[in-house]
């Protein structure tokens, strides 16, 4: 059975060979990073702005987001066709989007790679409401 060869990362001018922290930590350092934020340079009413600015994103999203599902099942089922997919969606495509962005970005040893998931999510999910939701236009929803 081959050896298997411990991954070797460059940092700067330094290579680290294998996972050992202090040596990540001292190439780290030495290339100018710095271990803890410098509290004097956020700027806080900035963060609170853009914090509230992706709310507002969100809000714009899930508000009409919910009313159009509603329409698409008849009363019925509907408890049970809208909390599937949407628990599926968050849960499954959105909760592990840091790991596999970050698996990706990692495989392939570029920081922006990751980011072709979240694209092609949304690509899949335009083409597939495109292709196969229903016009819901004057349907009765009491049903």
């Amino acid at each position: 059975m081959a050896a298997v060869e411990a991954a070797s990362t460059e940092i700067g001018s330094l290579v680290v060979h294998g996972s050992d922290r202090r040596e990540l930590e001292k190439a780290l350092i030495a290339s100018g990073w710095s271990a803890h934020a410098d509290a004097s340079k956020i700027d806080a009413p900035m963060v609170v702005f853009l914090m509230w600015l992706l709310l507002l994103y969100l809000a714009m999203v899930y508000g009409p987001m919910a009313a159009f599902m509603v329409e698409l099942f008849p009363a019925r089922i509907r408890y049970t066709s809208l909390s599937l997919p949407f628990h599926l969606g968050s849960g499954w495509f959105g909760g592990m989007l840091p790991f596999v962005v970050s698996a990706m970005a990692v495989a392939r040893g570029d920081v922006y790679f990751g980011l072709w998931y979240p694209i092609v999510i949304a690509v899949v999910s335009f083409a597939v409401g495109a292709l196969f939701v229903p016009e819901t236009y004057r349907r009765d929803i009491t049903q």
